[in-house]
């Protein structure tokens, strides 16, 4: 047991120094390219620390276990919102901008209620099959290439936030790190996940609680990581874009992917998680505009925790 937590240890510390030298990297790739960081955040690293769930569902959707490919993304987007946000927010309150409350977190709920509705298509419109088919695939990455495309052409920084200080990288530097970065989050979660289960496995945690605390938890590591770090360095548009962009490109542009090399049928995928994801995406809009109006602040980072433990423990009562 005491090599499984050196590694445990390993792979934390691979995870802590890539999201440092993500934020750090992404941070002057927005400054060099008049990118604003809450963009950077929505696509490079939102894409970039999506990466464990596209390894997950692509593999699953080759075998066609459809359950996991759905299923890990919806536990990911959940996972991201109500627990990386709640943690992201209680490090350093949010601030949402009027460009996040008009454009950013709307579109983040059209695309869950879009995934639901192509999901679910025989059940609320009498049409088709409850799968997304590879036409569905298609139209969402479609709009997934017109989300970027409006993303880099709107997204330049405010005055605000180019005379902000901070370390500015040379472009060639910064990509280095943001690559190093990402390989960073990835291999130091593997080594996380992997020693994690094996200590569970040791101390006699079933398969069931491993399956919906680590292996959920594991996959979103890299956001959950990037997210704090870029709090800590009072980069929260970062970390706010990190989290609407991961969440849209798990749905658009890996599930888009997934349902291209095979349909994704949503039997398996229960009302509670369909619930889930909808008031996770929701919850974001109406905490924006509570308690302290224009910020996710403490008060709603605790709200968002408590929904997602309620959630986990839903879970576990139904087996």
């Amino acid at each position: 047991m005491i090599v499984q937590f050196l590694i445990l240890a390993a792979g934390l510390t691979l995870i802590l120094l890539g999201a440092n030298w993500l934020v750090d990297g992404s941070t002057s790739i927005a400054r060099k390219t008049g990118m604003s960081e809450f963009v950077i955040g929505l696509t490079i690293v939102g894409i970039g620390t999506s990466t464990p769930e596209m390894v997950v569902s692509f593999i699953s959707s080759f075998q066609g276990k459809s359950d996991m490919a759905i299923g890990n993304v919806i536990g990911s987007n959940i996972f991201n919102t109500l627990m990386i946000l709640g943690v992201t927010a209680l490090v350093s309150p949010l601030v949402v901008t009027k460009e996040n409350l008009k454009r950013d977190i709307p579109l983040n709920i059209l695309v869950t209620l879009l995934l639901v509705g192509l999901g679910l298509k025989y059940t609320l419109f009498g049409v088709g099959g409850n799968e997304i088919s590879r036409i569905d695939g298609a139209l969402l990455l479609a709009i997934f290439c017109i989300y970027l495309w409006r993303s880099f052409k709107t997204g330049k920084q405010s005055e605000e936030e180019s005379g902000e200080d901070t370390v500015n990288h040379p472009v060639g530097l910064a990509i280095v790190m943001i690559l190093g970065g990402l390989a960073g989050l990835v291999i130091g979660g593997r080594l996380f996940v992997n020693s994690a289960t094996a200590i569970a496995q040791m101390l006699h945690m079933s398969e069931k609680l491993i399956a919906i605390t680590i292996m959920a938890a594991g996959t979103s590591m890299p956001e959950l990581a990037t997210c704090v770090v870029a709090a800590r360095k009072g980069r929260g548009q970062l970390a706010l874009g990190n989290i609407l962009g991961s969440n849209i490109s798990n749905i658009l542009l890996i599930l888009g992917g997934a349902a291209l090399i095979h349909p994704l049928s949503f039997g398996g995928i229960s009302i509670v998680d369909v619930c889930a994801i909808i008031l996770a995406s929701v919850v974001t809009m109406v905490c924006a505009y509570t308690f302290r109006k224009g910020y996710i602040d403490r008060k709603e980072a605790v709200i968002f925790l408590l929904l997602e433990l309620s959630y986990m423990a839903i879970l576990l009562a139904n087996g």
